[in-house]
């Protein structure tokens, strides 16, 4: 996973429509973003740097690999 976590979310929706991935969505319940598809993600940050609370902490590792075009 490359979102670590989602604290303090006030259920902008800005998150949610900044992913190109659909990672993140809404809860019903609750009104506050959550983590719906965490292997999905690209590492864009676009959620993190749109969120207006600071509240979506990224995870330093990438879960996948690395693709190059060299060696």
């Amino acid at each position: 996973m490359t979102i670590k976590s989602i604290n303090g979310c006030i259920g902008c929706e800005e998150c949610v429509k900044s992913c190109p991935c659909d990672v993140i969505r809404i809860d019903p319940d609750s009104g506050k973003a959550v983590i719906a598809y965490p292997a999905d993600c690209q590492i864009c940050h676009l959620c993190r740097m749109y969120c207006p609370v600071d509240a979506i902490e990224m995870a330093p590792e990438k879960s996948i690999p690395v693709v190059v075009p060299w060696g």
